[in-house]
């Protein structure tokens, strides 16, 4: 009988790893772009305006933004492999009740709950990945393939999920999760060994608490003015509850032995920087992604499929051009490419606002393929700027922060685009607002870019 070489076992081992760590970040990122077109079935089932769907697709990010720092502490204090498998676990059965969600704020809860499991998820992963690859060359190939999902699920998300509520109705887009999860967790159980426990790690429980706290109100205060009213001391109180715990968060920080946020990490004229540009693009991304599949499927009349078809020209290119994307930044640097990457973006969307009912696709199919184009120049040339802004020892906050800013870019851009849409006269005028202002937004993301990413060392 041919024995099976050790070196062999372990290549395949690792393999093998690779596919489950890979499908539970799959997972989470699908989760974040799935739900995009099925959002008039969602409504039509369960009822809501704009609001209730915001809160929908908030519900997830608002819960993942908060938690993502102290996700990083809690995997080095409990074990990674403790905390991804909980994470899996978690996200596994609020998938399987969010398809049988009877009301929209039960659906809104399970979405949090599915937040929670998305975040111990990304951060375990990551320490996972060190522990189970340690030889460099070994371990870049294997962050290229798991990056590499980024844009499988950017691209699969809208078409899997419309194919899915045409075929089997909306809940069927939370059950695609449940075989996922499974495969990973068996996988993980089977082929990880725990990292070590860093029993003496503190907690910073006054900054997540504030953070939290602060964003919910944030976003409580921009996606429900337009129904309690701008002026009403309900939203008022709220915009001054998210101050105050900002202020709480920023003091907290400063002087905490063990903060979530290192502070110091902001000396850095590219960290600070990076950290708004990674809130300007994943505000473009999100308030695209919200808007656009309401107006194809409300407006237009087509089915969640063919708006899923739709936003594939803009989908396409971040499953491939980072790739390219990271030799350029290895030649000349992350400026150049962020520079434009936010200019193509940028006009991309002002094409959308040329759009009207009686329109054909080609402006469109031109404008999303130059913002795929854009966010892929962007994101993998912004991820190299920050991390190699700061110090070794302080990669993983660094990354941790620019996740963190970057979903917390994603839970504003819903929020305030689709405040802008419910506020006004028609949806075809508070499209087109919302898309200026979008377009606003991205072009002051490339100014920021070109004037400080890589400018001055910290």
């Amino acid at each position: 009988m041919m024995q099976i070489r050790p070196e062999r076992t372990r290549k395949l081992a690792q393999t093998l790893l690779l596919l489950g760590l890979s499908l539970g970040y799959f997972m989470v990122l699908l989760d974040m772009t799935v739900v995009s077109v099925a959002l008039p079935a969602i409504r039509a089932d369960l009822g809501g305006g704009i609001a209730g769907l915001q809160w929908v697709v908030n519900a997830y990010t608002i819960v993942f933004a908060g938690l993502l720092l102290s996700m990083g502490a809690i995997a080095d204090k409990l074990g990674a492999k403790r905390v991804y498998i909980g994470g899996l676990a978690l996200f596994l059965v609020a998938s399987g009740l969010s398809a049988a969600a009877p009301s929209l704020g039960v659906l809104i809860g399970l979405r949090a709950v599915l937040g929670v499991g998305g975040a111990a998820l990304l951060p375990a992963s990551l320490t996972l990945f060190a522990h189970m690859f340690p030889e460099p060359a070994r371990r870049a190939r294997a962050l290229g393939i798991w990056a590499a999902v980024t844009g499988i699920a950017m691209a699969s998300g809208p078409v899997i999920g419309g194919l899915l509520v045409d075929t089997l109705g909306w809940r069927s887009i939370f059950l695609l999760n449940v075989p996922l999860a499974l495969i990973s967790l068996i996988m993980t159980m089977q082929l990880v060994g725990e990292t070590d426990r860093q029993a003496q790690r503190s907690f910073d429980l006054s900054g997540q608490v504030s953070a939290i706290a602060g964003i919910v109100a944030l976003s409580f205060a921009l996606m429900e003015g337009e129904s309690w009213g701008w002026r009403s001391p309900i939203i008022i109180g709220a915009f001054g509850l998210a101050l105050l715990c900002a202020i709480i968060f920023l003091r907290v920080e400063a002087k905490g032995k063990t903060p979530l946020l290192p502070l110091r990490l902001f000396r850095s004229s590219t960290v600070s920087a990076g950290m708004l540009a990674g809130m300007a693009i994943n505000i473009g991304i999100s308030g695209i992604l919200f808007i656009l599949p309401l107006y194809w499927e409300q407006i237009r009349g087509l089915s969640a499929h063919m708006a899923g078809l739709a936003l594939l020209p803009m989908m396409v290119p971040m499953a491939f051009n980072p790739i390219f994307t990271g030799r350029i930044v290895a030649r000349i640097g992350a400026r150049i490419p962020m520079t434009i990457g936010f200019g193509l973006g940028a006009v991309g969307t002002l094409l959308q606002i040329g759009v009207d009912p009686n329109s054909g696709y080609t402006l469109t199919l031109v404008g999303l393929l130059l913002i795929g184009f854009g966010v892929s120049l962007t994101v993998p040339a912004l991820m190299a700027a920050v991390i190699s802004a700061v110090p070794k020892e302080q990669t993983g906050a660094a990354s941790g922060a620019l996740n963190s800013s970057r979903q917390l870019g994603a839970t504003l851009g819903v929020a305030i685009l689709g405040a802008m849409l419910s506020g006004s006269q028609s949806f075809m005028a508070g499209m087109q607002m919302s898309l200026a202002v979008t377009a606003v937004i991205l072009l002051g993301g490339g100014v920021l870019s070109f004037l400080f990413i890589g400018r001055t060392k910290g």
